[in-house]
């Protein structure tokens, strides 16, 4: 109601009650017209109608009576800044403490109401705003882009998806999948494809990998800790992203850019974490001494989940709290919500580091691109790589990162190109249109015909310098890198690929040796699957039966000792099999297969 007291004789005489000690100096009017003091009437107060209504005041022998309009419900919204600690007449430093809010977060279909109310009451009583920072959930709409109602049977069950996927994989499906100020099209078979099958499966898959090997070892999480420059650059380099992840998710989350912080992390824990720290260190893992080394390995991946749990935990607070659980150790807070938010350590961070293996990355991934072109898989040992040079640095980071990459791709060596028309890499260039158009206008098409004429000396010009001169009709025409799109030319027995700067020549030509080493990874493969089916124990030893065509036995006696030690075999040999054997297809030939622990 609205708190106003208006002269029964004058309607320009008026004033407001601020508080329950000026009601009480007020009368109740009782049924029969009598009149009592509030505070002595024994009446309960109630600041709602109609108890307000028999509320009057009397000045100077005028009855003043309250106003019959009330105020709009969102006044009650608008004023909870302050009302929720009854100030002013109570906790005053609490309040100036804590207004205005660091941020606000409503429905876009409230916003004439709430954001609205508290701005304009905020501006009149304290002359400044409620709220920092807005966040506003725009409508959720359902996969083919219509607002969800009953009416069109197009809602979706809340519950019903919380217990097919997990309330963790739908709140980060909501944050990960679009900003919350657009309007999202919710396909529940997203969760599935994307949260669970790639972000939470990678996460719940490195915690099974350290619980595994930690459970075999003994590792508690109490051990003397390894100092960092004493652990191996892989380790330092996973390091030092975590703390530029935490770096950039705190930037981000305090920019509430509440989409960018969580997709970092999601980057970060699949294609770091995952498919280059965990794949890269697993030796480090299975080898039976308990050394520093493998201490190391062990605290640093243990570090990692930890700030990754704690940074993923307001999102998802379930699975990183049933992680936490099995992590902790005894000096540790009691839930991971009552510990602090990571923050990065500038010192551990290696920017140097960083690009070299960002660097080691772009180029496995590319020549991974050209394998599956030529479906060549990875298990089969090729000769060689050829890179063209840009610069200096970028050589000297190549030859620190060579033997990762060598044994990432599975190549035998890395070979540098410094002469631009050498005739392997072969290169064309075509306009990106749809930055060039903007920027030449009617002269777009003479710009694009003069890009499609660019040599490899030019192009490989443009990609060192970023920029080139086109020189058409007597004219200048300034282009940028991002004016072009560069592609490369296959030519017989090579296979060529360029991304952001980076060309890779990859040579295909196979010899009996390299064919031979295929066979022997190809074999290990299918052992170490049949391991695992077998429910094998991870250090058990084995003794091999095989039964196969002449080139694959060839192969495999060629790298015996090799196979054997990859499988931890003790025995290795090639027999006639006529029962109880696994079939194994393998370079279209059947091989017969019998497996024994020893």
């Amino acid at each position: 109601p609205l708190p106003i007291w208006v002269n029964e004789n004058n309607k320009d005489d008026f004033f407001a009650i601020g508080s329950i000690a000026e009601l009480e100096e007020g009368y109740f009017e009782n049924e029969d017209g009598t009149l009592a003091l509030v505070k002595d009437s024994n009446k309960e107060i109630d600041l709602h109608r109609p108890f307000v209504d028999k509320v009057i005041f009397i000045r100077d022998g005028v009855k003043y009576r309250r106003l019959s309009e009330v105020i709009d419900v969102w006044f009650d919204s608008g004023a909870m800044p302050f009302a929720q600690l009854h100030y002013p007449f109570e906790n005053k430093e609490l309040f100036e403490k804590i207004f205005p809010s660091d941020f606000i977060a409503e429905g876009i279909d409230q916003t004439r109401g709430w954001f609205y109310t508290l701005h304009n009451i905020a501006v009149a009583l304290f002359d400044k705003p409620a709220f920092k920072n807005i966040v506003v959930n725009e409508l959720i709409l359902d996969k083919n882009g219509v607002k969800m109602s009953k009416k069109l049977g197009n809602t979706i069950d809340p519950f019903e998806l919380m217990e097919k996927y997990g309330a963790d994989a739908v709140r980060w499906y909501l944050f990960v999948n679009n900003p919350p100020w657009k309007t999202t099209k919710f396909n529940g078979d997203d969760i599935a494809k994307t949260v669970i099958s790639d972000f939470l499966r990678s996460l719940t898959n490195t915690y099974a990998f350290f619980a595994l090997y930690a459970n075999i070892d003994g590792f508690e999480g109490n051990e003397p800790i390894v100092p960092i420059e004493e652990r191996p650059e892989i380790d330092r380099w996973i390091i030092s992203r975590m703390n530029t992840l935490i770096k950039n998710y705190s930037s981000l989350m305090d920019s509430y850019e509440l989409t960018k912080a969580p997709r970092a992390i999601q980057d970060f824990v699949i294609n770091e974490l995952s498919n280059w720290y965990i794949r890269r260190n697993r030796r480090r893992f299975w080898k039976g001494e308990k050394d520093n080394d493998k201490i190391a390995a062990y605290q640093t991946l243990r570090e990692v989940m930890l700030n990754l749990l704690k940074m993923i935990a307001p999102i998802a607070p379930f699975i990183s709290e049933d992680f936490y659980q099995r992590l902790k150790n005894s000096s540790e807070p009691e839930s991971i919500h009552l510990n602090e938010m990571p923050r990065p350590d500038d010192s551990l961070i290696d920017i140097e580091l960083e690009r070299r293996m960002e660097l080691a990355q772009k180029i496995t991934s590319l020549t991974r691109f050209l394998r599956e072109k030529s479906n060549l898989k990875v298990r089969q040992p090729l000769n060689r790589i050829l890179i063209p040079i840009l610069n200096s640095e970028f050589r000297r980071d190549i030859q620190k990162v060579q033997s990762i990459i060598i044994e990432e791709i599975n190549v035998k060596s890395i070979e540098f190109i410094e002469d631009e028309n050498n005739d392997i890499i072969r290169k064309s260039a075509k306009a990106n249109f749809k930055v060039i158009g903007k920027k030449f206008g009617k002269n777009t098409q003479l710009v694009a015909n003069a890009i499609k004429e660019l040599n490899n000396e030019q192009i490989a010009f443009i990609e060192k310098a970023g920029n080139y001169t086109l020189v058409i009709d007597n004219n200048n025409y300034e282009i940028n890198i991002e004016d072009i799109e560069i592609s490369s030319e296959d030519i017989e027995g090579w296979l060529v690929a360029s991304e952001e700067g980076i060309t890779v020549a990859l040579d295909t030509t196979l010899d009996q040796q390299l064919i031979n080493e295929g066979i022997a990874r190809e074999f290990i493969s299918k052992i170490q699957s049949i391991r695992k089916e077998s429910n094998f124990e991870v250090l058990d030893k084995i003794k091999i039966e095989f039964c196969a065509e002449k080139e694959i036995v060839d192969a495999i006696n060629s790298l015996k000792e090799y196979i054997m030690s990859e499988v931890l075999a003790l025995e290795l040999y090639n027999t006639e099999i006529t029962s109880n054997y696994n079939e194994l297809e393998m370079n279209d030939n059947i091989i017969k297969i019998i497996i024994n622990k020893m």
